[in-house]
């Protein structure tokens, strides 16, 4: 996983290297912090010189009014370059690390739309929906949040050692000692604080989902009276997320416990020694203090590093989830040597299909026809014959299980998968709106039309009257997934969207389920006129449904029973079983 983090890294590399010297410009800056405090109590105070290396810039030994200006000057410098760098750090973090998020939530959303129906149907929307904003932005956290401070504490702990052991070499080793405790805690802890994190969203992204599946079924929960039952299932997992989170607080807190005590220890030892060093002469207060301030500032970014890698567990995590997304290969991959496909003359054939959605539970056996481009295939049967399967087969939403599916003689694996699917014009059984205006409801099925091009699709489904009802007209706003509207007005909007993207194949699946019988005869007209010059596959029950095809198709447990041109025969059997029934 983390060479997985390390590739996704590679494209920000001059970014990240541009942001880890401006980190590391703090490192410098640390080391003459303190030298103010070692002018003001050796030269101010005390007798002693100026240290050899401000000799160098300063000349001769200056005055004691000359090391008290300097040793403010010094300090004020540092402070302003201080806060100047960590306005540079901020600015330019959160540059690159947005772009960072973007980016991986650009190629998620992408991944996601590429996926197969039935990847969606076993993760759920919330869970990918959870994975994009929540998991996404990890990648920023492990680069710029975590890495980076790794990186610069490690080269700052470098860089104390070696100022320590030019100081005083038995206090660097004594200061150090304490080290090796601190990597032993960091790796005792490391795995722990993973796993809560792994757990933590695992079961945030189920409470997502429960809330997300509840919204929006709302009158489904609310008529069978399970507000309770469903807020308890919500509660229990945000109860086993809050455990996680706990967990993973409460070792975080016990490990900086753990090593405050170390810490505070190896500083306790260096001061006593210390102390004893002064007393002998070996070292001056002055150095005592610097060394003290080092002591302290070593310790932190030894902290730091062990923080870093305990915070990186908690990107892994997300880098893990987003990767195992991007990673799933979808189920009607598009050929590399795909062909483009601009209008299709529309014609069909099956050549044994055979199709299932679950191993050994098959929706189509053996299924062989041909339907000329122009003609109107009606597809009859019970419910789970395998009717609506057709449509998702011509689309490519699944490729057979076995055999061969054509448009005008050549494969469907062999097309372009956007090029074969802008052949079709689909009107579901389960209306699908879009929260946005009408008119962007009708426009989807081309977004560059004009409103004129709109209100003609809309009148010619019949639409157009109760449109301008609305309080504005194709302005108005259905509401998530259209709820504003009535099921027949859903239906009519998805009738019109259809008549609107002008396909040479229709695919109509119960077009007017929802329709009472006058705006049915109405709407089937209108169909009848769309269908000319058409290939259309019309997927229905009702028998008056069917009056517009030239050849119906039989189903039955998902083989073809019957199919026939004599068109009146097959109605009146239907319409007698129906009476019958």
């Amino acid at each position: 996983m983390l060479r997985r983090a390390f590739d996704d890294l590679r494209p920000y590399l001059w970014p990240m290297i541009v942001l880890l010297v401006l980190s590391l410009l703090a490192v410098p800056i640390t080391l003459i912090t303190p030298i103010p405090v070692k002018l003001l109590v050796d030269s101010v105070l005390g007798s002693q010189p100026l240290p050899g290396y401000l000799t160098v810039f300063v000349g001769s030994q200056p005055s004691r009014s000359f090391a008290l200006w300097l040793a403010i000057g010094i300090l004020l410098t540092t402070a302003v370059l201080t806060y100047l760098q960590n306005l540079a750090n901020v600015w330019y973090s959160n540059k690159v690390g947005n772009r960072m998020t973007l980016d991986v939530r650009s190629r998620l959303f992408r991944q996601m739309q590429r996926l197969s129906v039935s990847y969606h149907d076993t993760m759920g929307a919330a869970d990918s929906a959870y994975r994009t904003l929540n998991d996404a932005p990890m990648l920023r956290s492990f680069g710029i949040d975590s890495l980076i401070p790794l990186t610069t504490s490690i080269l700052t702990l470098v860089a104390m050692i070696l100022v320590m052991l030019y100081l005083d070499w038995q206090l660097a080793v004594i200061a150090l000692l304490v080290s090796p405790l601190m990597f032993v805690l960091t790796l005792v802890f490391r795995p722990r604080i993973r796993a809560g994190w792994r757990k933590f969203r695992a079961s945030e992204s189920a409470a997502m989902a429960v809330a997300q599946e509840s919204l929006g079924a709302s009158r489904l929960v609310k008529s069978y009276g399970q507000e309770d039952r469903r807020s308890e299932q919500l509660v229990s997992h945000y109860n086993e997320s809050l455990s996680a989170q706990l967990s993973v607080q409460v070792n975080s807190a016990v490990y900086g416990l753990l090593v405050g005590v170390v810490t505070a220890s190896g500083l306790a030892a260096v001061l006593y020694i210390g102390i004893g060093h002064v007393e002998a002469g070996i070292l001056t207060l002055g150095n005592l203090l610097v060394v003290n301030f080092y002591v302290t500032q070593l310790y932190t970014p030894l902290r730091s590093v062990g923080q870093s890698i305990l915070d990186i567990q908690m990107s892994l995590t997300g880098i893990e989830r987003y990767n195992s997304v991007l990673d799933e290969k979808p189920d009607v991959p598009e050929s590399p040597n795909a062909l483009p496909l601009t209008r299709a003359r529309g014609e069909i054939a099956f050549h044994n299909v055979s199709f299932e959605y679950t191993k050994d539970h098959a929706v189509l056996h053996d299924v062989t026809f041909e339907l000329p481009a122009g003609n109107r295939l009606g597809v009859v049967g019970p419910t789970g014959s395998g009717k609506t399967t057709f449509s998702s087969l011509l689309l490519r939403l699944f490729d057979p299980t076995a055999g061969v599916i054509t448009l005008d003689g050549i494969d469907l694996k062999d097309y372009k998968v956007a090029d074969l699917r802008n052949q079709f014009a689909v009107v579901h059984q389960e209306t699908v709106l879009f929260s946005t205006t009408v008119a962007e409801n009708i426009r989807f099925a081309r977004p560059n039309a004009t409103m004129a091009e709109v209100v003609a699709a809309a009148k010619a489904a019949n639409a157009h009257d109760f449109i301008m009802g609305l309080p504005e007209g194709y302005n108005t706003l259905v509401g998530e997934r259209g709820m504003k509207l009535s099921g027949g007005e859903r239906q009519r909007i998805s009738i019109a969207r259809a008549f609107l993207k002008d396909a040479p194949v229709l695919v109509l699946d119960e077009p007017t389920s929802s329709l009472d019988i006058h705006t049915e005869s109405a709407i089937l007209d209108t169909i009848q006129e769309l269908m000319e010059g058409r290939t259309t596959l019309m997927i229905a029950h009702r028998p008056s449904t069917l009056r517009n095809c030239n050849i119906i198709m039989v189903l039955e447990e998902g083989r073809v029973r019957r199919m026939t041109s004599d068109v009146d025969s097959v109605l009146s059997e239907i319409a007698t079983i129906r009476v019958q029934t």
